[in-house]
């Protein structure tokens, strides 16, 4: 995860953890996203981060397959370029995108993965 987001690594979060009014598993997430000045916290879990937590510090909880949708809506050419770039990152399969895309819809993401197929026709 490192290599692939050297940007991502947040520090000095420790602090917050305990003033966040999110479900107590979480807290940590939520304590990384407002010291990191986060605007969206990506979650599949998104009753974990109820609005009364995430208002007071203008953060939204978005799904994942919203989240990417959004991508790929404002960013088609970028969105389509990352998802050639990790294909082709991959030794075993899927080294396509069209691979790729049954993963990620495996995964959870499957409104992105339709709208992705969308695109490459």
């Amino acid at each position: 995860m490192n290599r692939a987001f050297p940007d991502a690594t947040v520090r000095g979060y420790e602090t917050l953890i305990d003033g966040m009014e999110n479900d107590p598993k979480d807290r940590h997430v939520l304590a990384g996203a407002v010291r990191a000045n986060a605007e969206v916290v990506v979650t599949f879990n998104t009753r974990d981060f109820p609005d009364t937590a995430l208002k007071p510090y203008d953060l939204l909880a978005v799904h994942p397959d919203d989240f990417l949708l959004d991508q790929l809506d404002l960013y088609p050419g970028l969105t389509l370029g990352v998802l050639e770039k990790q294909a082709a990152s991959y030794r075993r399969e899927p080294t396509t995108v069209p691979g790729v895309l049954a993963l990620l819809e495996r995964a959870g993401v499957p409104r992105f993965a339709a709208e992705v197929h969308r695109h490459l026709r």
